[in-house]
């Protein structure tokens, strides 16, 4: 329980109801999210994105949370059913509300306060004093019961979480400005251009006052984190038709209540891009890992799945990452990511890589009576060479296939292949036959 003079009263985290937003179609993100939601992409080889939002909740003492999704939600669903399931006496959850249509309503969900909205009836339910909304997409490893602690301290009606990102970056974040009481003076949505952001450049005294890093054009960015007062959420909820939190709510609320701005100085990455996912893995491997899952008070949680060890049959491995269940033979890989179930056959080369592995083992061989034509087996085959790609899911991948984008193509689209950012994406359950070149 803290107490604070300030306010004269207690508030406790187990109290706090929390939603994390499940992401619009994830179309930056395609073709990993060509089957699935955005919260449900596979993450370092055993995990999915919306595992760090809700181990960031658990580690903080939040055990009331919602999930709320609506694009291609069967598989995180899944997820989470199979994953966080809290004993009868913590009163804690993990829910998933799902888009639906009603009769006052038929329309899908139009923004992060629109899906909030959509869903006030059961949410108002809940007896707490304050509601935490999370991104189901971003990789940062936060204990929240600092922001609340400020949030209350400062009797704020709104907190949101800052960090910082440089201008190349700025149109993809709200960006703000801070007042020398550390409140929100100024807000502005995903400014495209320079013109746009002009203004909002963060003072050094600003980044030297928060210990934060300067990378040329420094900006603060709102990390889609926040923290309202219960009453405060209802008036936007009810009393207004707004339908985004960034672009309407945060900017208004600016004008009418007290926005405090909760400066979070530690790794932080929006994984809303290709690119941006794609990074994040070759961060993993790094001598100085900027981000670590291994943590011993704070882990990121996710299904348990009762795999075997990883076999290995001469091997050669090079700063790579490795998960359960994976049997690789006489292979080279280096500065690489691999998921659960992965088999990498002989004398294949895999370098700064993601390979996602399986959701399953194939079957035992068939006797040579019982079919002809030999399937292309789940994995990859021999005498492969991948460079700088991603490998989905349960791919098949057939023997002396080729994947280095020599042409260093930056988009393009194949038939079982595509290109984004010059990376090279195989979707999930792809075959590539043998001999293939891309």
């Amino acid at each position: 329980m803290m107490t604070t003079a300030a306010t004269g009263g207690s508030t406790r985290m187990s109290q706090i109801l929390t939603l994390i937003l499940g992401g619009g179609a994830g179309t930056r993100l395609f073709p990993l999210t060509k089957y699935r939601a955005k919260p449900a992409v596979p993450l370092a080889g055993k995990y999915r994105l919306v595992d760090v939002a809700i181990s960031n909740c658990i580690n903080s003492n939040l055990r009331k949370i919602f999930v709320l999704t609506q694009y291609l939600s069967a598989s995180l669903n899944r997820h989470i059913s199979q994953s966080y399931a809290f004993d009868q006496f913590s009163q804690g959850f993990v829910d998933i509300l799902a888009a639906e249509q009603r009769a006052e309503d038929s329309s899908w969900f139009q923004g992060t306060a629109d899906a909030v909205r959509k869903h006030w009836m059961t949410l108002d339910n809940f007896d707490c004093d304050m509601i935490m909304i999370l991104p189901g997409d971003a990789l940062y490893r936060m204990n929240y019961t600092e922001m609340v602690r400020r949030h209350i301290e400062a009797k704020a009606d709104i907190s949101i979480a800052v960090n910082t990102t440089n201008r190349a970056n700025a149109n993809q974040f709200g960006v703000l400005k801070l007042d020398d009481d550390g409140l929100v003076s100024d807000f502005r949505e995903k400014p495209k251009n320079a013109e746009e952001q002009a203004g909002f450049e963060a003072p050094q005294k600003v980044l030297q006052k928060y210990g934060l890093k300067s990378d040329g054009d420094t900006f603060l960015a709102s990390m889609g984190v926040y923290l309202f007062n219960r009453d405060v959420l209802h008036h936007w909820m009810m009393e207004t038709q707004h339908v985004d939190f960034g672009k309407q709510i945060i900017p208004e609320s600016i004008k009418k209540h007290k926005v405090l701005g909760h400066v979070f100085s530690g790794y932080w990455e929006d994984i809303g891009t290709i690119s941006a996912f794609y990074q994040a893995h070759m961060d993993f491997i790094k001598e100085n890992a900027p981000f670590r899952f291994a943590h011993a008070s704070e882990p990121i949680y996710t299904r348990p799945r009762f795999l075997p060890s990883s076999r290995f049959e001469g091997t050669y491995m090079d700063r790579c990452v490795i998960a359960d269940g994976s049997m690789i033979g006489k292979a080279t890989m280096r500065k690489t990511v691999v998921g659960l179930r992965s088999i990498i056959s002989d004398h294949s080369t895999i370098e700064d890589s993601v390979v996602m592995g399986a959701d399953f083992y194939d079957p035992a061989p068939l006797a040579p009576w019982e079919k002809m034509a030999k399937p292309i087996p789940l994995g990859i085959g021999k005498y492969c060479h991948v460079r700088r790609a991603i490998i989905d899911k349960n791919v098949r991948m057939g023997d002396n296939v080729k994947i280095l984008n020599e042409d260093n193509l930056q988009n393009a689209d194949g038939d079982f292949y595509f290109i984004r950012d010059g990376i090279v994406i195989i979707p999930k359950g792809a075959v590539i036959p043998p001999g293939t070149v891309i």
